[in-house]
């Protein structure tokens, strides 16, 4: 398997015209080798490739990278290990993960090995994961059962009276208790007025009868992460509430349905877009549809209204519509969808009619 990824990654080289490609990205270093340390570089070329760490890796390099055809190098300094490595290579064109290190990275780099062209190649890189395999397949719906587990067991905890942080920390403990190894992101609990706010993360507000309160909360497990969104109503809801959950229900269905290979990542975003602007509410849909989710909770692909590219199966990415209306609160339903052959597989599981509680 990551023997085939790293083929992969190689086929970068012609396109670029270049003789070497340097990762520093360590998602990709992660994708490309199965290294799950903190710090590390990886030079590809043609035919040999290097992976390279300090002290503090090298044994778990050694059991981790294995199987991929790439020798392990020890070095003091990251900077000083990449510059040798590629002196020693002849390297003349290398591409490089130019949004994965500062200025002054590269400028003591492009100093270091003068008589190297360094070849900004980042953005295109992305797109070594944009497809998952069977394997990424099955960690993903892993990740993504333990969390919905998880916020489905705490339901039953919810109270008016209790604050938002509170409601995120029991939502973090079941996750850590159900296998996770951390949650995907700071939890955004936001009740009242405050879901108004898409990234309102948990404060010490409390929730009271009467408040519609959105959950996005996610876990990591092995890497991989998930993503999902609720709106819950405490206490019954007024016709208002009632009537604007409908409206993203329906457009988060329309968007779910539509998936299927062929379409264009564009034309999801307008079909929810569309029908809340229908309702009135366009103004206050700004965010994106979805974007994509595996070993970051955003990467490619991009569900948007500037998306150039088309659904293909293996993508793994969301369908989060939302309305946010300032001084009265908000609305957002989110689930992470494998694309198939015919459609799509939810993998998050928590379902999505309005729960009152």
């Amino acid at each position: 398997m990551l023997k085939n990824r790293v083929s992969t990654a190689r086929e970068y080289l012609a396109r670029f015209d270049a003789d070497f490609i340097l990762f520093l990205h360590m998602c990709n270093i992660r994708y490309l080798t199965g290294f799950t340390g903190s710090d590390a570089a990886l030079l590809l070329g043609r035919e040999r490739g290097w992976f390279l760490t300090d002290s503090r890796y090298t044994t778990q390099a050694a059991a981790e990278v294995v199987g991929v055809g790439v020798e392990i190098v020890e070095y003091r300094s990251k900077l000083e290990g990449i510059t040798s490595l590629l002196k020693e290579c002849g390297a003349r064109r290398v591409g490089f993960e130019a949004e994965q290190i500062t200025v002054a990275f590269y400028r003591a780099l492009s100093e270091g090995v003068p008589e190297v062209s360094l070849l900004p190649v980042g953005a295109e890189l992305e797109n070594l994961r944009l497809l998952k395999d069977a394997h990424e397949l099955e960690q993903l719906a892993k990740t993504a059962g333990i969390a919905s587990a998880a916020l489905s067991g705490i339901l039953g905890q919810i109270r008016p009276g209790m604050t938002e942080r509170e409601l995120a920390l029991d939502l973090e403990f079941a996750m850590r208790r159900g296998g996770a190894d951390g949650k995907a992101f700071d939890f955004i609990v936001a009740s009242g007025e405050r879901g108004a706010l898409p990234h309102g993360k948990a404060s010490d507000k409390l929730i009271t009868v009467g408040e519609l309160v959105t959950i996005d909360f996610g876990a990591v497990r092995d890497g991989y992460h998930s993503d999902e969104t609720v709106t819950i109503a405490v206490g019954e809801p007024d016709s208002r509430q009632r009537e604007i959950y409908r409206i993203v229900k329906e457009a988060h269905d329309l968007a779910l349905d539509a998936v299927r290979p062929g379409k264009t990542l564009k034309e999801l975003d307008g079909l929810a877009r569309n029908f809340i602007d229908s309702h009135g509410y366009g103004s206050y849909f700004g965010h994106g549809l979805g974007h994509g989710v595996g070993l970051e909770i955003h990467e490619k692909p991009v569900v948007s209204p500037r998306s150039d590219g088309l659904v293909t199966e293996g993508m793994v990415f969301t369908i989060e519509p939302g309305i946010y209306i300032p001084g009265w609160g908000g609305v957002r339903i989110e689930d992470t969808v494998y694309v198939t052959g015919a459609g799509c597989q939810l993998l998050t599981k928590v379902p999505k009619g309005l729960l009152v509680i």
